[in-house]
């Protein structure tokens, strides 16, 4: 019997659809990400992750949900998809 299957280490590790991880993020085996969450740099995932927050910290903590509210410019007043060029 090896190490990894004795202390289960080897348990998988989900991230759902338009997740941003930043950079120099540790996620520990067996956690699950939610969709559209976001990940702040440095944080050390150690729980599951709901979808829609935002969260970051050593361990990592939720600090709010991401709302419809965050597809608004604060500074115009003006939708984000109505100043998206294609």
């Amino acid at each position: 019997m090896n190490i990894c299957s004795r202390w289960k280490l080897n348990k998988p590790v989900f991230i759902g659809k338009n997740v941003w991880i930043c950079s120099n993020v540790t996620i520990l085996p067996g956690v699950h990400i939610g969709d559209n969450s976001v990940i702040g740099a440095g944080s050390v995932v150690t729980k599951d992750i709901p979808a829609n927050v935002i969260a970051f910290g050593n361990p990592i903590k939720i600090h709010r949900k991401i709302t419809s509210d965050d597809d608004i410019y604060y500074n115009h007043g003006q939708l984000i998809s109505k100043n998206i060029l294609y």
